[in-house]
């Protein structure tokens, strides 16, 4: 007997091809709204500083991620944009006007009262990865040997950013020991290595470094988890360990544009992993790539139903560790590599020259319960809908207080990254 499967269609939401397309569009409809007489009312979710905030560097991470995947289109890819983001706003503190609005524009402050970045930035870092939290992540600008800084760029970077500067001494292996110690401590132990290798002539290194190990909110049974088939394609399938749970309550949708299912479970502290997950095996990713925004984000969050469910995930281990310095290049702060003004850092030209990230991302059977929340009000359907994770997929890690852009995967094939 063929059990029918409920689509809750999301063909109503407009897709941005590009968050920046997005964000002027929305800006020039307000704006013509205004000129008639009729100002479109602003989303309540995007009134307050933070969540502004939030979504533009949200917006650079998605930009970045679609950067990176493109370039490796037949590998998997994992990012925290959040960190790098982090970094780069701290650097725009010693930027002169010229660079300053480069990094303005990729970050996407032109949308934002500039005066106030600085200010709510230090808010969005104790909202998103306060001491309390889960997610442990570490940003740090790097300097060239025995530079002389400017004593108001440090005290400002640290007022704001809570970010320490570091010159290097010169001493290759010194300085790859105390970079690496660095964000050991600032991950508690859970990055051991962050870098492999010193890189030669730094100018400014910019570190971003990430871990995350999820708890459901409802956790699964270890005895579900088995070695189940992953299609890597059609024709290729290998045995990856899946999560199981037959009784699943998720949030679900499917997207006639994108073609592809659309499930969100809910994490503690407040955020959820949104899985994107096409239709075919052989589909190619990135019309849903394009189609990431902070705001296309947002609205697939509201128009999700909570659904019983049978599914299945893979059980992931996640670690990825690139030099992104080639990527940035190719986006709209290539200027930052080649002829920069960072006259508020030091008197000696400096220039970007290097950009370091690592990610690491845990998903296990760990979670705070055993069973769904009784409150939760499921969509009454017949037979539940089923939802396996068995090919190629994507996954947005989401604060949901804030809108902040956590994580970002490619996942090709699960079994390592």
């Amino acid at each position: 007997m063929r059990i029918p499967v409920v689509l809750l269609f999301l063909g109503l939401l407009t897709v941005p091809s590009r968050s920046q397309n997005s964000a002027t569009e929305q800006n020039s409809a307000t704006a013509d709204g205004a000129n008639a007489g009729e100002v479109e009312e602003e989303d309540p979710f995007y009134k307050t500083p933070v969540n502004k905030l939030a979504a533009a560097v949200s917006n650079f991470g998605y930009d970045l991620y679609r950067q990176q995947s493109s370039r490796t289109a037949t590998a998997n890819v994992l990012l925290s944009p959040f960190s790098l983001a982090t970094a780069l706003s701290g650097l725009s503190l010693g930027a002169g006007e010229r660079t300053e609005d480069v990094i303005s524009r990729a970050l996407f402050y032109d949308l934002l009262n500039k005066a106030e970045v600085h200010n709510t930035y230090k808010d969005l870092l104790t909202s998103v990865s306060g001491p309390e939290k889960s997610m442990k992540s570490a940003s740090r600008i790097v300097l060239e040997k025995r530079l002389r800084v400017k004593p108001g760029f440090h005290s400002q970077l640290e007022k704001s950013y809570k970010m320490r500067l570091r010159a290097l001494s010169g001493n290759t292996q010194l300085d790859l020991q105390e970079i690496n110690n660095w964000v050991r401590q600032q991950t508690k132990g859970r990055i051991m290595r962050f870098m492999k290798d010193m890189p030669a002539d730094v100018s400014i290194l910019l570190a971003g470094a990430a871990y995350f190990k999820g708890t459901w909110k409802t956790k699964f049974d270890t005895k579900k988890t088995a070695l189940k088939d992953f299609h890597l394609d059609e024709d290729r399938t290998v045995k990856v360990s899946m999560m199981s749970d037959p009784k699943a309550i998720l949030r679900y949708g499917f997207d006639s544009e994108l073609n592809c299912k659309i499930a969100q479970l809910p994490l503690t502290e407040g955020i959820s992993a949104m899985f994107f997950l096409p239709t075919k095996v052989i589909q190619n990713m990135s019309l849903i790539e394009e189609s990431l925004t902070s705001e296309f984000i947002h609205d697939v969050d509201r128009e999700l139903k909570t659904v019983h469910a049978v599914l299945s995930l893979p059980k992931l281990k996640l670690n990825y560790e690139e030099a992104l310095g080639n990527t940035l290049k190719e986006t709209r702060l290539q200027s930052l590599f080649t002829s920069p003004d960072f006259t508020m850092i030091s008197a000696k030209p400096v220039k970007l020259s290097h950009v370091q990230h690592k990610a690491i991302l845990e998903l296990s059977e760990d979670g705070e319960r055993s069973t769904p929340n009784p409150g939760v009000n499921a969509a009454r359907l017949t037979f539940p809908i089923e939802y396996h994770v068995d090919r190629p997929f994507l996954l947005v890690l989401r604060d949901d207080t804030t809108g902040t852009l956590l994580f970002i995967g490619k996942v090709l094939d699960p079994r390592s990254v």
